[in-house]
């Protein structure tokens, strides 16, 4: 009964994939948030090095990987997978499951697939600092070891709710050398003006994206870093999926669905994007699942429109399923999935029905993060367990329909900087949150951008 299939460093992909070249329907421009216009890469110069501009918008399937970042990569990668054979057991499943390990990585999760060839990029250009914004913290622990890695000064702008709730993601940060400021700030006139509508808020991605593109914007040195969202940082991370498509193969097997969570696209895409070109390219049949939180469902109860990135509105306008820049989630533990909208790439895929999208509440993902940690041993990050817990749906419903599935999913990090989350779950503090409709109509109509034809 094997659980484990492992790849050696010769099988870490030497290129990225870009699913734009095998999409029937390209995404849509960008537009200039001012003139409403599309617009090209030069709009990006202030904020992203030109090799990440030309990998934004390049039409080739294929993006070779620089040897520095795969001599990086051979820290973690390639990252281990697993069959659950436990939670098999105990969920009385017919369904095998498999499970890709990101925890692995300096940071416990999937997202130094991407810091590492943004702060590559970025010091082969010769920045000296960049700035980002973090949910959880995942991703601002990420660019801190991969800057700490490229010789580059890293500032984040985290959440507040998160910076409060997981203090020692803020001490890994430090540890890598970065400077880590709770969002809203007074730092930035977009920090000055949310705390001057709300002294006491929370903080939100796209709040914190304001604040950090700001502080890109006015320093000539500084450049800024986005974790997820944006169609280079998806790109980077399909490093994941290609590892487990030999893994699958070596268990002889190949996925009936794939689960993955969904913030802004970076996790869902890393996993599902290469075994999609299979459906695209090569007739296969593969459900591709991304599950998201009730309390802030941009994919399942959103909007097709174009949007802001950030909340202040200092992004370009990007086609994208929003909930409405303006949005503020509840203060779930959830932190990396707490944000209005979903990548452009993910989007469109959605649009024409080529993946899946499905909404839990925290209660129901805690429970099967508790689980998983029982039958299988590794203690999933609060974004992880929304994962979880659509796999136990897809199993459940294997089950009453006597089928055998194979379910693999993106197990995206662990949850050992989490515990606060548990230990409220625990004690009963947390509670079933689903936003309402008249939460999410109102922040809709606030919105004058425009609706694509």
């Amino acid at each position: 009964m094997q659980r484990k299939f492992t790849l050696t460093e010769k099988d870490i992909p030497r290129q990225y994939y870009n699913i734009i070249a095998d999409m029937p329907n390209q995404p849509l421009p960008p537009l200039h948030p001012g003139t409403k216009e599309p617009i090209g890469p030069d709009a990006l110069a202030p904020l992203f090095p030109e090799a990440l501009i030309q990998q934004e918008v390049t039409p080739d399937r294929f993006v070779d990987i620089p040897e520095e970042v795969v001599d990086t990569y051979t820290m973690y990668r390639p990252t281990p997978l697993y069959r659950a054979h436990n939670l098999e057991k105990l969920l009385d499943t017919p369904a095998h499951i498999y499970f890709k390990y990101e925890g692995v990585s300096p940071s416990g999760s999937h997202k130094p697939n991407t810091a590492i060839a943004q702060a590559y990029y970025n010091a082969k250009e010769g920045v000296k600092r960049i700035t980002t914004e973090t949910g959880a913290g995942q991703w601002g622990s990420a660019l801190s070891f991969a800057c700490a890695q490229f010789g580059i000064e890293c500032e984040v702008f985290m959440v507040k709710i998160s910076y409060e709730q997981k203090p020692y993601r803020k001490l890994l940060m430090n540890t890598y050398g970065a400077t880590v400021h709770p969002s809203p700030t007074s730092l930035t006139e977009a920090g000055k003006k949310i705390l001057a509508e709300d002294p006491d808020s929370p903080g939100s991605l796209g709040i914190a994206i304001s604040e950090a593109v700001e502080r890109a914007a006015n320093d000539p040195d500084t450049k800024y870093a986005l974790g997820s969202v944006l169609n280079h940082v998806l790109l980077h991370q399909t490093v994941v999926g290609q590892e487990a498509i030999k893994q699958m193969e070596m268990a002889g097997e190949m996925p009936d669905v794939i689960v993955a969570p969904f913030g802004g696209g970076s996790n869902f895409a890393g996993l599902a994007f290469p075994f999609l070109r299979l459906n695209l390219t090569e007739g296969a049949h593969i459900r591709c699942i991304a599950s998201e939180p009730a309390s802030c469902p941009k994919l399942t109860r959103g909007q097709f429109r174009y949007d802001f990135g950030d909340t202040v509105g200092m992004t370009p306008l990007l086609p994208m399923y929003t909930l409405g820049h303006n949005f503020v989630p509840a203060p779930i533990h959830a932190g990396g999935l707490r944000y209005h909208g979903a990548g452009v790439i993910v989007s469109q895929l959605l649009k024409d029905q080529l993946i899946e999208a499905q909404a839990l509440e925290q209660l129901e993902c805690f429970e099967a993060g508790v689980q998983f940690a029982k039958a299988e041993g590794i203690l999933p990050a609060p974004e992880a367990n929304h994962a979880i817990a659509t796999v136990i749906r897809e199993a459940n419903k294997a089950k009453e329909a006597g089928e055998q599935k194979t379910i693999l999913f993106n197990l995206c990090g662990h949850g050992h900087f989490d515990l606060g989350a548990y230990e409220s779950y625990y004690q009963k503090q947390l509670q079933r949150h689903e936003v309402t409709a008249e939460e999410i109509a109102h922040s809709l109509s606030q919105l004058d951008t425009p609706v694509p034809a």
